[in-house]
């Protein structure tokens, strides 16, 4: 999993691109809000049977 989500990352861009620090913060915070959506995809839902 752990590979998984370093693909996933690496497919993001390893670098930051923006050069002022609040663009920097604000793009890393998007490229973490959309590992967070993979992960939320990813997990499978469990329901309980009756």
């Amino acid at each position: 999993l752990v590979e998984t989500k370093m693909r996933c990352f690496k497919l993001l861009g390893e670098r930051v691109m923006a050069r002022d620090f609040d663009r920097q913060v604000a793009e890393l915070q998007v490229r973490a809000a959309i590992l967070n959506r993979f992960t939320r995809l990813g997990t499978p839902t469990t329901v309980a049977m009756p």
